[in-house]
């Protein structure tokens, strides 16, 4: 139940008109790290990034983004063990950077710029808008999915819906 909601909240934030970059899909990849088993967490973002990416557009530099979801996982699952608020403030934030550094080099790689230093070095710079907006979005919707969630979870504890809507 979890993991369907996050895939359909995945895409439903990526085709609601937003700024450019600005979408929950690290932040859902972080969470599902934390709350899903390690197979389930893998398939949620990847599930939501190929479903909307198909209505969206698909480009030679889709193994990278979706990659690096994959990966933003992996420091989710880690995550799980070091679940405080320091711990998931900074795996969203290295989130944001490993993005950053793997999306820009496959942009370079997939000949969007000259294949050459200055052509590498180009792409980074003029990817930092987009890191400052992936980086914002990030971290606002893992705090907002960490927040409800712990929230949510306080409050239905000891109830018959705590079956249906926590994963601990």
């Amino acid at each position: 139940m979890l993991a369907i909601s996050l895939i359909v909240i995945g895409i439903l934030l990526r085709f609601i008109p937003h700024v450019p970059n600005f979408t929950p899909v690290a932040a859902i990849a972080i969470f599902a790290g934390v709350y899903l088993n390690k197979k389930q967490a893998l398939i949620v973002p990847l599930l939501l990034m190929v479903l909307s990416d198909i209505f969206l557009g698909m480009h030679n530099v889709v193994l990278f983004t979706w990659g690096s979801f994959v990966l933003v996982t992996f420091l989710g699952v880690w995550a799980k063990n070091h679940k405080t608020f320091k711990a998931i403030v900074s795996t969203s934030i290295v989130s944001s950077v490993l993005f950053y550094l793997i999306t820009n080099f496959g942009v370079w790689a997939m000949g969007w710029y000259p294949q050459t230093a200055k052509g590498l070095l180009d792409c980074y710079i003029l990817g930092l808008p987009f890191l400052r907006t992936f980086s914002a979005a990030t971290l606002v919707y893992t705090v907002v999915f960490f927040g409800a969630y712990e929230l949510i979870a306080r409050r239905v504890r000891d109830t018959k819906l705590a079956k249906v809507l926590l994963t601990d």
